[in-house]
């Protein structure tokens, strides 16, 4: 594993001009740019933000203010998104690249670390969206905003080896990356990201406990929303994300060679 960590440190100019290749490509075609990397999320946002702290009068307990839900989902949409997206590109990055893995030699861990950078440069775009907007919302600057590259560290890690090990069970079965489109799905309901903890019983919050989504989304929306530090729960989640990546760079390591000719 080794090896492949000297391989990434190597290639990492190819790395990153590969990304910003791919954004100045995106930035060429598209008139309106980099604007693109955040409505999306936004605007599911928007539709959250005009339906529950409108409409439904939704609030957070403990926060006193107008929009204390929408910056409670716009917390656990910035966690989730950098998450799905980093799973989504991964789980597919060796199938969709087969014909150049078997043209060029190049070091095939870079492929994911390639998808990884730009999902990256997204979830910052989005970031420094939130955080203009914040302020406007009443929830201004304090200390524990500081903890937020540990958060995003720590979900880019788990997502990596996740997304990396699956990418490559994907190579041999194809049926993973159909079944993954579908746990995914649950996975977000399953997240407190459009609800509180608070509204589930207390009887099923131990199994909610069991997804280790749980601990980052809320370490976001402890930070964005509460003011506070995240959960100790958070080093949990961090040692997890360090052996799901151990796992995937085992497998891939393993796996690399028959890959191409399964491809």
């Amino acid at each position: 594993m080794s090896s492949l960590l000297k391989s990434a440190w190597q290639y990492r100019g190819f790395v990153s001009s590969s990304v910003k290749n791919e954004y100045r490509s995106r930035l060429v075609r598209s008139r309106f740019g980099t604007l693109w990397l955040v409505l999306h999320p936004l605007a599911q946002v928007l539709v959250f933000a005009v339906v529950f702290s409108n409409l439904l009068g939704a609030r957070i307990p403990g926060v006193d203010n107008k929009y204390s839900f929408t910056v409670y989902m716009l917390a656990g949409i910035l966690c989730w998104s950098l998450f799905s997206e980093i799973v989504n590109r991964c789980l597919t990055i060796f199938v969709e690249n087969g014909s150049l893995l078997k043209k060029i030699r190049f070091p095939r861990i870079c492929l994911p670390l390639i998808a990884v950078g730009m999902t990256l440069v997204s979830n910052v775009a989005l970031l420094a969206v939130i955080i203009l907007i914040l302020p406007v919302l009443g929830f201004m600057p304090n200390i524990h905003w500081l903890w937020l590259p540990v958060l995003i560290g720590t979900t880019l890690v788990l997502a990596t080896g996740i997304g990396v090990l699956l990418g490559v069970l994907n190579v041999f079965a194809r049926d993973v990356g159909e079944v993954m489109a579908v746990i995914l799905q649950f996975w977000f309901w399953l997240t407190p990201i459009v609800y509180p903890v608070t509204i589930i019983p207390e009887g099923l919050r131990a199994v909610l406990w069991l997804n280790p989504l749980v601990p980052l989304v809320q370490g976001y929306q402890n930070v964005l929303v509460f003011g506070r530090p995240p959960g100790s729960s958070l080093w949990g989640v961090a040692v997890l994300a360090l052996v799901f990546v151990a796992a995937a760079l085992f497998l891939f390591r393993r796996a690399s060679a028959e890959m191409v000719d399964v491809l």
